[in-house]
């Protein structure tokens, strides 16, 4: 079974959590699934839930280097030099992340509603 969840701000990608925040059992009432990656808390958007383990694996795992697309907005204007950064990896507290395929999109015509909306500010450009 395949299960496409559009997830909202601040809801964790979990069924449980012990400090009474906002999970996947809030909106997935199906037993015996499991996100097939993971979306931050305070990010929004598609998370894949199956399941089989073998895909859930196959998708998670980064030894199979399965690319991923992400769409995401930013505060202020986008430098070459920090698209470049992306390209050759970055340095996390738990290591380095693998080189990404990074390009500048134009905003889309249409985006859900979200909740809460997002913060538009008149001096202070998005991309």
């Amino acid at each position: 079974m395949l299960v496409l969840f559009n997830k909202p701000y601040l809801v964790l990608c979990q069924f449980t959590d012990q400090q009474g925040r906002s999970t996947l059992s809030d909106y997935i009432p199906i037993k015996d699934i499991y996100a097939a990656g993971r979306l931050d808390r305070d990010s929004e958007g598609l998370l894949v839930l199956t399941d089989d383990g073998r895909l859930q694996n196959r998708i998670t795992e980064p030894q199979y280097k399965l690319s991923k697309t992400y769409w995401v907005q930013v505060e202020g204007c986008v430098s070459d030099a920090s698209l470049d950064r992306l390209t050759t990896g970055l340095k996390l507290n738990d290591g380095m992340t693998q080189p990404a395929t990074v390009k500048q999109i134009e905003m889309p015509a249409q985006l859900w509603d979200r909740s809460p909306p997002v913060r538009f500010r008149k001096t202070i450009p998005t991309q």
